[in-house]
């Protein structure tokens, strides 16, 4: 009993407002509106559909199941006909005079309360023939419409809106007429004339700044948008628009290679067939399907096509999103293709979602079968997984970031190593592993623009006199993945140039240096040869913090390391270029003492220590050390250095020979 002094009231509202509302702020496209009416009579079709496999007889069986839309471009008038399940007068009273209320919505709780009361036998219903009861719930569950507001979109467009309805099924299947401007009245009368012959015929006079929607190419395009795979035929003016079939929603058995690549070249406008396909149909943890495509095609997503990535998102096959990024991760934006879910919950306009829950399952179970579809390729078909990563391997890489699935990331990183063949050739972490001498925990790497710099970096030469397997790295991205990742099964990720001078001691040496052996310094070069380093750090001065002996150079006489051994110079120049850092950075020039080169210097530093070539020598060393870090900025002095070194080399060279 209600408290005394209380009573119960119901809201009211101002019907000519909230139509308004309705109409104009709900939507944030104009062209929405005929997304709503092809969904609306979609949905009629599939109500019609799914009491005809009830067994059910409508009006005109042999009707064909479609969509027409016409277009009267001097009156700026469009008309949209379905032959679907139509209305009587009372229906299009309740349904269409009463806002919020859905007839999808109530049809699809008859539907659910009627197989609640039902315990059917699906063997019996094989037996006699008919249609099973999934078959009839698959047919229901494609009904689009819920919210009951998808209808007055259209008064965002139309000044006048006439609906005309033919109920399918009633043995006195009248036809009758619901008229209204949108301003909070309609009428309803019987239709004058034959009206349509089942279903319903929406006729809309447009606004003037609405003419558009008169326009052929502009409704289809609209068409192709957002309801291009709606299981029925949409035709405007007699031409049938959605010509390609939702094959997400057909069994993977029954999709052939063609249809796969027909699909994939409507759907991205690509001229190519692509490189992979994956046909995904999944029920838990959120049910949803999917195509995805790996085009054979590199994409620049560092730039120009930073923002074109991302699937499109389906709800019962209605477009709900273009391009959506929450489906995927950045490192797989090379995917194309579409997702599909009953389970999405939207907002009332189905332009946006409610939240992202549902979005967050998807994506998971996208990646991981994702990443175990790769897994598969780059077992069973090496040469196709290639052609992927040299296509998309860039963007793969961001998966470094990737917490969660960073093993199996690791696991299909593919990078060229100094003891393949060519520039071309690739090699996993696991294979690096295999190849790699017993006691060895650590996988090397260089960083390099290409594999003769590679080949050609000075930190390399122990690691060749050793043997050890290097892996070359050529994109800007590959340090911050190594950086990241810092290990992989146990083994740690380290560049060559952090080396500590007895990290390979323990490896025998499997190469002669280039260069014969030099002979020992004495007791009295080896003093000289500490003042020579001490002069070549006065001559550099604040370019160095120091000047050593090197453990690591075999052939060549000098290079730069960090004093802390810490970072390599390629992830140095990454970082000062994202903080806008164009300094040079102060390291620690290492020479090799027992190169020809330093030989000579030492000798001319005995002889005079003041010597104005020992000055020249030392930095002539200092910036060809610079220039293969990619720091030189001063290339004039270098050269205009080079030449006078040369020109006073031949000189002593011709008289030397007599010539």
């Amino acid at each position: 009993m209600a408290e005394a002094g209380k009573n119960s009231r119901q809201f009211r509202a101002e019907v000519r407002k909230v139509l308004h509302i309705l109409t104009n702020s709900l939507y944030t496209n104009r062209e929405i509106f005929l997304r709503e009416l092809v969904s609306n009579a979609s949905d009629a079709l599939d109500k019609l559909r799914y009491r005809m496999n009830r067994g059910e007889s409508p009006s005109l069986p042999d009707l064909p199941l479609e969509i027409s839309i016409s277009l009267d471009k001097d009156a700026k008038v469009l008309t949209i006909a379905d032959t679907g399940l139509g209305m009587t007068a009372e229906e299009l009273a309740e349904n269409l005079g009463t806002i919020a209320r859905s007839g999808s919505e109530q049809f699809l709780a008859d539907v659910a309360a009627e197989n609640a009361s039902k315990t059917a036998d699906s063997t019996a219903e094989a037996a006699s023939g008919e249609e099973s009861a999934d078959a009839k719930r698959a047919d229901a569950a494609n009904i689009i419409g819920r919210f009951g507001v998808g209808f007055y979109s259209v008064f965002m467009v139309a000044s006048k809106v006439e609906v005309t309805s033919r109920p399918a099924f009633g043995d006195n299947a009248e036809a009758s007429v619901w008229i209204s401007d949108g301003l909070g009245t309609f009428t309803i009368e019987p239709a004058t004339g034959d009206g349509p012959q089942r279903g319903t015929v929406i006729k809309a006079w447009l606004k003037d700044d609405a003419a558009e929607f008169a326009e052929k190419f502009r409704v289809e395009s609209v068409i192709r948008k957002h309801s291009a795979f709606v299981p029925f035929p949409v035709l405007v003016d007699g031409e049938q628009v959605n010509t390609q079939p939702a094959l997400w929603r057909e069994p993977k058995f029954s999709v052939t290679k063609e249809q796969y690549d027909s699909f994939y070249k409507a759907l991205t406008y690509d001229a190519k067939e692509p490189l992979d396909t994956l046909h995904l149909s999944v029920d838990a943890p959120v049910q949803f399907n999917a195509l995805l495509f790996t085009p054979d095609s590199a994409q620049d997503f560092f730039g120009a096509d930073r923002e074109f990535w991302g699937l499109d998102l389906y709800a019962r096959r209605v477009l709900i999103q273009h391009r959506n990024k929450e489906l995927v991760p950045e490192y797989l934006a090379f995917l194309k293709g579409v997702v599909d879910t009953e389970d999405l919950p939207l907002n009332i306009s189905r332009e946006t979602l409610q939240e992202n829950v549902v979005l967050r399952k998807i994506s998971q179970v996208l990646v991981k079968q994702a990443l175990g579809h790769l897994e598969k390729l780059a077992r069973d078909d090496a040469e196709k997984y290639s052609r992927f990563w040299n296509l998309h391997g860039k963007v793969f890489k961001l998966g470094y970031h990737d917490y969660v699935n960073r093993e199996r990331i690791c696991g299909l990183l593919r990078f060229n190593s100094s003891t393949l063949a060519d520039a071309d050739a690739l090699t996993s972490l696991d294979e690096y592993m295999a190849r790699a001498p017993e006691g060895q925990k650590t996988i090397w790497y260089v960083a390099a623009p290409n594999r003769e710099a590679a080949r050609l970096n000075p930190h390399m030469e122990r690691f060749r006199r050793k043997g050890i397997e290097v892996l070359w790295l050529y994109e800007p991205v590959d340090e911050f993945v190594m950086d990241s990742l810092a290990k992989y099964k146990e083994w740690e990720f380290k560049s060559v140039e952090t080396a500590a001078d007895d990290a390979l001691n323990e490896f025998a040496d499997k190469e002669q240096p280039k260069n014969e052996a030099a002979a020992p310094l004495s007791e009295d070069d080896s003093a000289s040869f500490d003042a020579l380093m001490e002069k070549m750090k006065a001559i550099l001065g604040e370019k160095v913090t120091d000047v050593r002996v090197s453990h690591r150079l075999a052939d060549s006489p000098a290079v730069l390391v960090s004093p802390d051994g810490g970072m390599s110079s390629s992830m140095e120049k990454l970082l000062k270029v994202m903080q806008k850092d164009d300094s040079i950075p102060v390291k620690v020039l290492e020479v090799n003492r027992d190169h020809p080169l330093l030989r000579s210097m030492l000798r001319i530093f005995k002889a005079d220590a003041d010597d104005r070539i020992l000055a020249d020598m030392t930095s002539h060393l200092f910036d060809a050390s610079l220039l293969l870090d990619g720091y030189l900025k001063d290339p004039q002095a270098l050269a205009a250095r080079t030449g006078k070194l040369l020109e006073e080399a031949a000189a002593w060279y011709t008289e030397v020979r007599k010539i």
